[in-house]
């Protein structure tokens, strides 16, 4: 196994001054890029997706996490589009009004992957840059390690490679355990919807969120069907068997020494489940990355897409 990776301090990425990346002459994700998303298909569902920044750039796929959406990523979206990056950010599966399944079955793992791959292939991107939230980095590490010819790097923000926290799970790691316990939690039926639904806004805010985006999330799951969609992709996580790849592109993972609910065990882990060039970069900071540190997030991003271009 590979020692771990030594923990860094965030990449320093004069974002004023970055140059304008272009990809490698030839590369399939350069084709058929000229015209805007707002809205992609899979299976009959539709999303809604932000596609923003220079429309030739390098394509960076953003995936929020729970309880957040797309507009998660509005503090770090301009400082990749001045990076030269354009940037496509969609409400995934659950969160966008015309891709919400009421089956858990539809939100196993494999399904949230391969929408990542049906966005790639809207926009006529044969590999992307993929960054995840939360959630939104188990996927990003799941696509890594199902697709990695659909993938030329990946920065994941908060959440440790799903081996690495298996791993610290089974390893009787207490303190993992006394954090994930929510997740067991939401595998009981219609109670977790109950609960949060009407107390979701403040758990936000005294969570560390600020007020306003907060209430942003707690509105947008207050639609009909959001939030038991939502809470589906924890009860779906046991139905995913054979999902968990080690990761075979240049990955990036930024981590907050403060974050709640993810241990330093399976963040320092994750280098053992990498298999490529690796990077871990600390922050002192809590789980609301994007929301909380955008500019360090940025520069993260940044270094790891420029790593490979």
């Amino acid at each position: 196994m590979r020692p771990a990776a030594p923990a860094c301090p965030a990449p320093k990425v004069n974002l004023g001054q970055c140059v304008h990346m272009t990809e490698r002459q030839g590369s399939p994700s350069t084709v058929g890029r000229q015209q805007r998303l707002t809205n992609f298909t899979r299976g009959g569902l539709d999303f809604d997706v932000t596609d923003s920044g220079p429309i030739d750039g390098p394509v960076v796929v953003l995936l929020h996490g729970f309880p957040t959406d797309r507009s998660s990523w509005d503090r770090i979206s301009p400082l990749l589009h001045a990076a030269g990056l354009r940037t496509l950010a969609p409400d995934q599966r659950g969160y966008s009004p015309g891709a919400r399944p009421r089956k858990r079955t539809a939100y196993r793992l494999g399904e949230l992957a391969d929408d990542v791959v049906a966005l790639a292939d809207a926009v006529g991107a044969g590999a992307v840059h993929v960054v995840g939230h939360d959630w939104g980095g188990a996927i990003a590490w799941l696509v890594a390690g199902r697709h990695p010819d659909r993938v030329t790097s990946v920065t994941v923000l908060s959440t440790p490679h799903p081996v690495a926290l298996n791993q610290a799970l089974r390893s009787g790691d207490l303190d993992q355990i006394r954090r994930s316990w929510y997740m067991a939690a939401f595998q009981l039926p219609h109670l977790p919807e109950r609960l949060l639904g009407p107390r979701l806004e403040g758990i936000l805010r005294r969570g560390g969120l600020p007020e306003a985006d907060a209430a942003r999330y707690a509105a947008h799951l207050a639609e009909p069907g959001a939030l038991a969609a939502a809470i589906n992709w924890y009860r779906a996580a046991p139905l995913s068997s054979g999902v968990a790849h080690r990761c075979r592109v240049p990955a990036t993972l930024v981590w907050g020494r403060r974050d709640p609910f993810l241990g330093p065990l399976a963040s320092r882990l994750t280098a053992h489940a990498v298999l490529a060039d690796y990077e871990l970069v600390e922050l002192d900071a809590g789980h609301w990355l994007p929301e909380r540190a955008p500019e360090e997030c940025a520069a993260a991003i940044i270094a790891r897409v420029t790593s490979v271009g």
